[in-house]
């Protein structure tokens, strides 16, 4: 799919010789105004690309951050319908930002797949991550993600080995997504040199972009990431944030969050440059 934003956002972080920052957040959380807010506030932080949480009920590979976030977002009444309205609103002010959906398939069947994928791109969305569909289980969702020239990313781990690494790539594309631990999202970062050596093992299978998440909450370790990935993913530390700030009640929560990825934006823009020094 080449030339659409996906691509065209990891060719002009290449061009600058850096990581991309890609930046998770719930739909919906705490609600929807508010995570609206949030989603406008991203790109200018320095988000390069924005994961969009689907809110579900039992989000198995994440969390207690993001756990309590599909919660806040679902107590506020978000939906699917309603996610896909505030992508539509975001993409009237920015067309060139990607955002890729994450999230479980029960929502996904419960929509229809044929219906998802068509009013997901007619809304503004660049790909999928569904985490708990694996390649042998994707053939519900596959063929209309590609008929609407959606991205499937796929998810690589600690323990996908030599002879299953070919069944992940198969019909993978935008990048590829390394969970950098084995367990949830928030859990302890892996060691520096573990990931460099995860990147390069994948990176000589394939030509997408490797992204790494999953642990990744300061500034510090984003930019260790930045300096071997293509892309470091932070989604829990900024949930986190989230859920605190709409806990004191704050009024100000987009900024918040402007701030902070601000921060992680600049340790990975800078990482090569100081590991080069």
């Amino acid at each position: 799919m080449s030339g659409d934003r996906l691509s065209a956002r990891f060719a002009a972080c290449a061009s600058e010789g850096r990581a991309a920052l890609v930046t998770f957040v719930t739909a919906g959380d705490p609600d929807l105004a508010t995570s609206a807010g949030i989603l406008a506030a991203l790109p200018g932080a320095g988000a390069d690309i924005i994961e969009l949480g689907m809110p579900f009920t039992d989000p198995m590979a994440d969390g207690p951050a993001i756990q309590r976030g599909n919660l806040r977002s679902l107590g506020g009444g978000t939906t699917l319908k309603a996610l896909l309205a505030m992508v539509r609103d975001f993409r009237a002010t920015d067309d060139a930002t990607p955002i890729v959906l994450m999230g479980y398939f029960n929502p996904i069947l419960a929509f229809g797949p044929e219906r998802f994928a068509a009013e997901a791109k007619a809304a503004g969305i660049d790909g999928c991550i569904v985490v708990d569909l694996p390649p042998e289980e994707a053939a519900e969702l596959t063929p209309a993600l590609a008929a609407h020239g959606l991205h499937l990313v796929r998810l690589a781990t600690p323990t996908t080995d030599a002879q299953r690494l070919p069944a992940v790539l198969n019909g993978a594309s935008g990048f590829l997504y390394y969970v950098a631990v084995a367990g949830v999202t928030g859990a302890n970062s892996a060691a520096a040199a573990d990931i460099a050596a995860a990147v390069a093992r994948l990176k000589a299978a394939t030509p997408l972009p490797i992204a790494v998440g999953f642990g990744v909450r300061t500034p510090d370790q984003a930019a260790a990431i930045a300096a071997h990935a293509d892309a470091v993913v932070v989604g829990s530390a900024i949930v986190d944030a989230i859920g605190d700030a709409a806990e004191a009640r704050a009024n100000d929560i987009p900024a918040r969050v402007a701030a902070q990825v601000a921060a992680l934006a600049q340790a990975v823009r800078t990482a090569r440059k100081e590991q080069a020094a």
